[in-house]
Order: C-alpha cells, then structure tokens, then sequence
C-alpha cells in the first residue's frame, strides 16, 4: 500500500462495520489510509490533535464517520483545512437521520462533503476522486473503475433480455 493520504476516522468502535468499506474502497485503488477511533465528546483532545496534525503528516483527506449526534466530521473540518467527508452512520432510534442531518447542515464558511446513510463506499470513492485530481494514474484508474461498472450494467441487461426478467430472478 502507498503513503498514508486518507484518514478514516470513526466515533466508536461499533462504527467500524460500516466504515470499512471506506477502506475497501481506497484500496481498491492502492490509496494509502490510516484508521482510527476518535469520539469529539469523550476524548476531544485525540480528536482536536489528529485534525490539526493531519496535514503535517501528509494526509489529502480526512473522512469521519459519526452515528447519533454525528459531531465528528463537523468537529474535525473545524480544526483542519483539509477536505472533509462525512458519513452517516444507522441508528436504531432514528434510523441515521439525525446522524445525517448533524453533518450535512454544517453552518456556511465550514464545509462537510456528506455522503448517503452508511454510505462509507462512496466516500472512500469521494477521496479517491479528490487525490485523483493530482495523480494522472489514479485518475486513469478510477475512468477504469467507472467503465467497468457501466460494462457490468450491460452485461445484466444483456441476460435479462436474453432470458426474460423471470428467469433472470431466479438465476440471481
């Protein structure tokens, strides 16, 4: 794996199901990552050291994935001007929709890029997206990534016209 570009930061160890998939996605393009845990309310000193010193270290991006109050991301984009990108975690309460609307309406002058509910894929694919923009090769990689998915949606319609929309439920 490369250099460390990518913090992935979560608000507790019960996030880390969901924010795997922020990894898998960075490494699906060979994009360095460090994972951490790091709550803005019960240990805010971390949290306030990692954000301040992310840039130093050479990280690009910073995602933080938060459940319930969702204060994290919004905390930490106060404390660095590195890109940060929030993701919603599920809760059982309200199903993740406080933890969305906690991100997403970070006052004007402090943005959060805020991806959908559990939605850590995509925001490891955001970051990938973000670096790409000074990395001709992981630019052409992520074109790859985006041409083999529409080759995939062919494919399936393809079998589905071949077999008809019966048989095509049963076989997947």
């Amino acid at each position: 794996m490369s250099k460390k570009l990518v913090d992935i930061i979560m608000g507790s160890d019960s996030d880390l199901a969901v924010m795997q998939d922020s990894a898998l996605a960075l490494e699906k393009f060979d994009v360095g990552y460090e994972l951490t845990i790091s709550s803005a309310h019960r240990h805010p000193s971390k949290t306030s050291e990692i954000a301040q010193n992310a840039a130093v270290q050479g990280k690009k991006v910073i995602i933080a994935g938060a459940g319930g109050a969702a204060h994290l991301p919004g905390v930490i984009a106060s404390m660095t001007s590195l890109p940060v990108i929030g993701v919603p975690i599920f809760t059982s309460s309200v199903g993740g929709v406080d933890s969305l609307y906690s991100i997403v309406q970070m006052p004007r002058g402090m943005p959060v890029a805020t991806v959908a509910i559990n939605g850590a894929f995509n925001a490891g694919l955001l970051a990938v997206q973000i670096l790409a923009l000074h990395d001709d090769n992981l630019f052409q990689k992520y074109r790859n990534y985006r041409i083999e998915l529409a080759e995939g949606v062919e494919s399936k319609d393809r079998k589905l016209k071949e077999k008809g929309f019966r048989r095509y439920l049963e076989e997947n």
